[in-house]
């Protein structure tokens, strides 16, 4: 996979693929090529069963600064020539959704996606984060719900998931003013899991947590995602029923089995990986 893309460097390793910004010089801001790149990469590590865990980190002095303002600059932007504006409204809107699926792809990944912010995390890139399960930080890290600043709400995904990840006040407050999180408070707020010295102590970590994950249990990890998901969504009656089913049809004998007989003889388990997903309807 590696070389294929123009924003992306990826290899996978050990079961742990690793999606890297390319562009530091250009601040690793979000190209149109950079939308459609990101979902497909994840996409195919994803359907394709080819990793446990996805590692996404960057390049540079800054993780990204965001949208590339080269988009709002195209006479069109995100939409038609078309002067009805009911059209032009229904064209943004489904414009939009296509933006917001390339970071949806990382929440409803069935594999965990561990997030890696250095320097600035600008924008589109608090909307990326948030999408995430797991994110880390050096200590120099910030971030910034920065569209406030160039006149606009944010709309492809902070709103929605920064919510339930930190405290609403310092979403509202860092929405309404466009001010910058420091790495330090953002681990204070719960935003960001552990902060770190320096750019590959931060890499190292994540390495390390993402083998840990890889040697778990494939099928008990996607589930314990889509239940966190879940319950994020639902209530909590709802969500007992939920693994309650779940659980009635996907807890394997088997797969516990190994993990038991594995840790009596002091080795490593041996567990499937989870299958490949069709790519076309049946």
């Amino acid at each position: 996979m590696a070389g294929q893309y123009t924003c992306f460097n990826v290899t996978i390793e050990n079961r742990v693929a690793h999606i890297q910004f390319s562009r530091p010089d250009a601040l690793n801001t979000f190209t149109p090529d950079a939308w459609v790149e990101l979902p497909a990469i994840v996409r195919d590590i994803d359907r394709g069963a080819k990793a446990r865990v996805i590692i996404v980190s960057s390049t540079g002095k800054h993780f990204t600064a965001g949208m590339d303002l080269a988009v709002f600059m195209q006479p069109e932007g995100i939409t038609g020539q078309s002067r009805d504006p009911h059209l032009k409204a229904e064209q943004f809107r489904a414009n939009l959704r296509q933006l917001q699926d390339s970071f949806t792809c990382l929440d409803q990944a069935r594999i965990p996606v561990i997030i890696c912010v250095q320097g600035g995390c600008i924008g589109a890139g608090v909307d990326l984060i948030s999408a995430c399960d797991i994110r880390l930080a050096t200590k120099d890290a910030y971030f910034c719900i920065a569209e406030i600043n160039i006149g606009m709400t944010a709309d492809v995904g902070t709103y929605p998931r920064l919510c339930h990840l930190m405290p609403e006040g310092w979403v509202r407050q860092m929405s309404y003013t466009g001010e910058r999180l420091p790495a330090a408070k953002a681990l204070q707020l719960g935003l960001v899991n552990e902060t770190f010295d320096t750019q590959q102590a931060m890499i190292d970590h994540a390495m390390s947590l993402a083998r840990e994950i890889a040697s778990k249990n494939p099928l008990a990890v996607s589930g314990a995602k889509a239940m966190i998901n879940y319950a994020r969504d639902h209530t909590i009656a709802d969500g007992l029923d939920y693994i309650g089913v779940w659980n009635a049809a996907m807890l394997s004998g088997a797969h516990m089995k190994e993990a038991f007989t594995a840790k009596a003889e002091k080795r490593d388990s041996n567990f499937p990986d989870l299958l490949p997903l069709r790519d076309k309807a049946l």
